[in-house]
Parts: structure tokens; sequence; C-alpha cells
């Protein structure tokens, strides 16, 4: 969450950042409004906190009347703390929740704008795949191919599930071990997370005071939620702890399934495996110090986008405008690559500076010579093994039908050059 003194004592200035992602500046006024209230109820229970105190003090050295009127006193006193010590606590959550509600502020860096059509190129690598016949998109190969089956995925679970077979199984299996590999050799740790995880982990993690109900698939009878990503668990695999400077950064490649409900998607992105309910995602995420997690973002654009460069993939990076940011980002970068059936661009990996706002809402601070900080985390895909198998199959596709492996996936794929068949 925010400062609560910054939103003091620079209201237009968090006004300002609230605008330029698009939200309503008025919850910066009714955080100020709330707060005095609490200051007020917090000024006049310390007083009469105070004035209890001395009169616990007097009662001993009075006698007869006004120790009587003194005790009746002390009686008045206890009867308005009573009263207004469960309004200091509903005050006090109507506070915290008003500041769960607002979002992190942008960086100066992050372009105007209101939707994804605002968000800047920065750079381009590689050049679109010359076909010299008109392109089948990942569908359609797949399932001539036997390799993807979304008709029978969505008789057994409905809409955007599906099957992967045979090769399209190791596919995704190699996928994932390259990007692992390429993780291992930065210093990564490995990390396999749990799916499940408490609401406020995940609320900790993506901002708001509720779950997101049309992203997020809550358990019935249970305070636990299916995780969206690992970015969610592995934010609050350190929840309510201190770190030690010197770990720093510390660098961790989870590994999960990921769940969304993805309500209220539309269009051509809701055809094949794109934008799915469940995929398997690689996922990038850092701790690191304050002044360290700008050079780290940059880094992280650069693993994913190397990692493309390994496939052959024609993309491009864009700074993503204010009104596309998410709720946690202080910048984010996505990186886009060319899909030849779709005949666009679509997004492969979001990567974000988050800079102290999730680990002020989950608590994660560093030890430091002079005291301690709140730790700077960052997050982005390396392998969300959905559109990553969307870019290869369209890329790769042969005009005989059959789909090339890129010879850096060769080796994860027992020597499998070509796909012609599910084995």
């Amino acid at each position: 969450m925010l400062d609560l003194k910054l939103i003091r004592d620079n209201p237009e200035f968090v006004k300002a950042g609230i605008r330029k992602k698009q939200r309503d500046p008025a919850l910066v006024d009714r955080v100020l409004e709330i707060d005095r209230r609490r200051r007020e109820v917090v000024q006049e229970v310390e007083r009469l906190r105070a004035e209890q105190n001395r009169a616990s003090g007097e009662i001993a050295k009075l006698t007869g009347a006004a120790r009587e009127q003194r005790i009746a006193g002390m009686r008045e006193i206890s009867s308005s703390l009573k009263t207004l010590e469960p309004d200091l606590r509903d005050v006090e959550a109507a506070l915290q929740r008003a500041l769960l509600e607002l979002p992190n502020l942008p960086d100066e860096s992050v372009p105007p704008g209101k939707g994804a059509a605002e968000n800047v190129p920065v750079r381009h690598w590689g050049d679109k795949p010359r076909l010299d016949f008109k392109p089948l998109d990942h569908v359609e190969t797949g399932a001539r191919l036997g390799i993807l089956d979304m008709e029978r995925g969505a008789k057994v679970s409905g809409s955007r599930f599906y099957y992967l077979r045979g090769a399209g199984v190791l596919l995704e299996q190699a996928l994932i071990r390259l990007g692992m590999d390429l993780l291992l050799a930065e210093g990564f740790t490995p990390v396999i997370t749990p799916i499940l995880v408490r609401p406020e982990i995940i609320t900790g993690a993506w901002g708001g005071a509720d779950l997101d109900e049309q992203q997020v698939y809550r358990i019935a009878g249970e305070e636990l939620a299916l995780i969206g990503t690992s970015e969610q668990a592995l934010a609050g695999m350190y929840k309510e702890e201190t770190l030690d400077e010197a770990q720093l950064p510390l660098r961790l490649a989870g590994l999960s399934w990921c769940f969304r409900r993805e309500a209220g998607s539309y269009g051509k992105d809701v055809r094949g495996i794109y934008r799915v309910h469940q995929f398997d995602k690689l996922e990038m995420f850092s701790f690191t110090l304050p002044e360290a997690s700008w050079e780290e973002h940059e880094h992280l654009v650069s693993l994913h986008e190397r990692l493309l460069q390994q496939l052959g993939l024609h993309h491009r990076v864009v700074a993503v405008c204010g009104g596309d940011s998410s709720a946690p980002s202080a910048k984010t970068y996505d990186v886009e690559t060319w899909m030849p059936a779709r005949g666009e661009y679509g997004e492969t990996s979001s990567v974000s500076n988050c800079t102290d706002f999730q680990a002020r809402r989950l608590a994660i601070r560093v030890r430091r010579a002079k005291g301690t900080v709140y730790a700077h985390t960052l997050n982005g895909t390396a392998v969300a093994t959905s559109r990553a198998l969307v870019a290869v199959l369209e890329n790769y596709q042969q005009k005989d039908g059959t789909v090339r492996v890129p010879d850096t996936l060769v080796p994860y794929m027992n020597g499998m050059k070509v796909i012609t068949t599910a084995r």
C-alpha cells in the first residue's frame, strides 16, 4: 500500500498518480477524511486515558465526598472509553481498507494513456517469418497434428480448457526447461509454490481490498483461493519477515499452475489457448534493495527477450501506459511476440517493478546497517506455456502442416526436430 505520510504530506502528488492510472482521485480524499476522523478519535481516547490515569492516582489521596465524586468521574471516563474504543477500532479498520483500495503510484517515466492501444513500443528484435502460404492458427495446426484438443477440453471442463497430447506435452515441457535453465544460469532459485493460498496473500500481491471476482477462483467454504500466478505465492513467501541485506537480490523462479476466471474477456483472445482458465507458468520474482529495483527491472525484461531470441521469435518490448498498468505496478514492460495467424503481436510476458507496494501490504522488510526498510519486489513471466505454444506453433508451422521444432528445444524433445503427429 502507499505510505500514509506521503498521502498526508503530498495529496496532490498522489492524486496525479492515481489519475495517470485512470483511477478516481476521490479515493485519496476518502483516505484523508477517514484519517482525520481517526486522529480525532485517537486524540480523545488518549485524553481520556490520561485523565483516567491521573484520577486513579488521586483517589488514594482523597477521602469522603471528594473521593466519591472522583470515583463517579472515573466511571464516566470509563463509560466514554467503552464507547470510543470500538469506534477507534472501526475507524482504523476503515482507514486500512481505504488504503488497500489505492493502487501503487506510476513512475514518472510511465507514458500517459487510457489503454493498451496507447502503450509505447521501445524496441524490436528479429524479423517476421516469411511464409509462402496462408498460415493456420494454432488451434487448426494443433488439431491436425493431434497434439491440441479443445473440443474434449470443453466437454470435460467447459470453454477455454484443453488437452495437450504427445509431442504437445513434450513441447510445453521443453519450453519450461529452456526457461528454467536460463534462470538457473542467472542465479535464480527454483521454487514450486502452493496453488491454494489465503485471500490476503492474493490481495497483498495484486492490490485491492477484496479478491477480484472477475479473475480469481475462490474455494467455497474455505479461506483459500487458487492463484492466478505464482507471483502471488512467491510474494507471500516472506510475509511478515525481515530479510538481511546480504541476501539481496533474492531471485526466485516459481513454477506453478495458474488459474484465472477471465470473466468479461471477449473477441479473438478467447479462441484457442491464448487466454485460458488454466495454464502452466514459469515466473521470475525478485526481492531487491530500493535503490537496485530499476536496474533489476531492466534485467528481468532482458531475460524474457533472451529466451525469445533463443527461440528465434520476432518480438517487441512496449512500455505500458498508466491506464493499462496493474494496481501494484510502478512500471511495466510487456514483451509481445509476433503471431502470424493473428496477424499481430500477442503478449508473452509482462514484467513489473512494484517498488515497495507489495512489501508494505505483506510486511516484508530488509535489515540494513542503519535500520530496516521495505523491500522492493519485481515480477515477470519467463514462460507462460499456453502463449509460448501459440507463438511456436504459428511461427514454426510448415506448408505441409507439420511444425518444425526450434533448434534450442530439440535437445529437450528427445531429438525430435519436426512434429508430425501427437506421438
